[in-house]
């Protein structure tokens, strides 16, 4: 924060204040709403995000190659991260809605019209629309969280397998006409080759941060690659900064508090009210734990550097507010749980 703004509190000053805004704005919505509620509002967003991605893709601000966001005065927007719970809500619609159906065994009347094509289209549209951003990391995790949402509402895995196809040549298909990403995949694959000055600096960085902390880290606050060192710690490569200043027992505590998360959203949809509800917290919460799995995996050069930020840690007004939101969607759920009447 000193370097870039002067002030060495700037970024948790403006994530406390993101927290704050997005707590007033989600607890209304926790107390009040209803599960039917959540049906039009998952109708609403998905529509919404739909315009968003066409707007950003006219007047979206650029990094590289890609172009995801949308500018409003000092305020971004990433739409893709409003198409993903859009995405998760109105599968869960269509797939709760049409229950019977995608069970019937009338495989082309029923299985495959409601349990397949259906769905299909209503994601195929927000993942060509955020393939055309070039962003290949949110086609992989919309397609993987309407994948798991389209599994739980009963389509037949061999549909869902066709459909994982289609997606995997659909990205081979952008990294090959993508400059921007495969110069990723390039550096994923040789890091050794790379400029260490150059191409290889973020990902090497940010390894040496989580070399260098050990098994109980540096202390809260003493990170050193994070000046200037690591690119973004405030952002994507946070988790490294984690690793440098809290250790291995640092690193395995944030590891177990997404774990315990998800065991209880699983918990939570397990005994929601109603198909729709346990859908959408089924959803919402593997999206979180896939974001949370594929941030480390980058930053541990798992896999290729494709800007995915940690929920809750990474600094991101919209991520973080989204992030918050859809944990009130699960609370509110949460709230009519069967096992409380």
């Amino acid at each position: 924060g000193v370097q870039h703004k002067g002030d060495s509190l700037y970024y948790i000053k403006r994530h406390l204040m993101f927290v704050a805004i997005a707590v007033a704005v989600t607890v209304p919505f926790v107390l009040q709403s209803r599960p039917w509620f959540w049906r039009l509002f998952g109708v609403c967003t998905y529509g919404a995000s739909i315009l968003l991605l066409m707007l950003v893709l006219v007047f979206g601000a650029s990094e590289g190659d890609a172009q995801r966001w949308i500018a409003i005065g000092p305020i971004t927007i990433q739409p893709s991260e409003i198409a993903k719970v859009g995405v998760v809500m109105m599968l869960a619609l269509l797939m709760s809605k049409y229950e019977k159906k995608i069970m019937s065994d009338h495989k082309f009347g029923g299985n495959f019209r409601y349990g397949v094509l259906l769905p299909g289209v209503c994601m195929g549209i927000v993942v060509l629309l955020v393939a055309a951003e070039k962003h290949i990391s949110g086609v992989m995790i919309i397609a993987m969280i309407g994948a798991v949402v389209m599994y739980m509402g009963g389509t037949k895995m061999k549909w869902l397998l066709l459909l994982a196809g289609i997606v995997v040549l659909g990205g081979v298909a952008l990294v090959a006409f993508s400059s921007y990403a495969d110069t990723r995949i390039q550096l994923w694959l040789h890091i050794d080759q790379m400029d260490p000055l150059g191409e290889a600096w973020q990902t090497l960085q940010g390894l040496y941060a989580i070399g260098s902390g050990g098994l109980f880290g540096l202390g809260l606050g003493n990170s050193r690659q994070k000046f200037g060192y690591v690119s973004e710690p405030q952002n994507d490569f946070i988790f490294t900064i984690i690793c440098e200043e809290l250790g291995f027992f640092g690193a395995i505590t944030v590891l177990l508090l997404f774990a315990l998360l998800v065991w209880r959203g699983f918990k939570i949809a397990a005994k929601a009210p109603d198909k729709f509800s346990a859908l959408v917290v089924y959803g919402i919460v593997f999206k979180t734990a896939l974001q949370a799995a594929l941030n480390i995996a980058v930053v541990t050069n798992s896999m290729p550097n494709t800007g995915i930020s940690l929920p809750f840690f990474s600094s991101g007004g919209t991520f973080l507010a989204m992030q918050i939101f859809e944990m009130g969607i699960v609370l509110s759920i949460s709230r009519y749980s069967t096992y409380r009447r």
